[in-house]
């Protein structure tokens, strides 16, 4: 026969077990809602009229390097495209934002800048990353044929 107080024992362990998975669950949970998030408000600046001017300027200007596009046209389209892009990527790489979203939302703008500056993104560790799995990504998909 089973006593009470080992019945107690087993319900205890039971509800100590069923709250440490729920408190899993839930910290996964809030893990993914904060990557989404993060990514989201990236996502309002790229969208944002001063950031679209500045790619649209840096996009349809004719340069042969990034010394060059400097001479011409000034650095600032290019620091700002560059210090976003370093961001996305450092918080890719530091797993705080979701490679899919990330994709989804910035490879082929970042594939449209690597093509225009070509070995200049080596020197930007941040935007290197985020080109890398950017290119990582999109192989994925079409190897899944997607």
């Amino acid at each position: 026969m089973v006593d009470i107080q080992t019945v107690s024992i087993a319900v205890a362990s039971a509800s100590v077990t069923l709250a440490a998975v729920y408190y899993i669950f839930q910290i996964r949970h809030q893990t993914r809602i904060r990557q989404t998030d993060l990514v989201i408000r990236l996502y309002s600046v790229a969208s944002s009229k001063e950031f679209l001017e500045a790619w649209e300027r840096f996009r349809d200007r004719e340069f042969s390097n990034i010394g060059d596009y400097k001479k011409k046209y000034g650095a600032l389209e290019v620091n700002q495209l560059f210090g976003f892009f370093d961001e996305v990527g450092i918080l890719l790489r530091r797993k705080l934002i979701d490679v899919d979203l990330a994709f989804d939302l910035f490879g082929d703008v970042v594939k449209n800048v690597k093509e225009k500056v070509g070995e200049y993104s080596k020197d930007r560790p941040g935007f290197a990353y985020l080109h890398n799995e950017m290119q990582k990504r999109e192989q994925q998909l079409q190897q899944r044929g997607a």
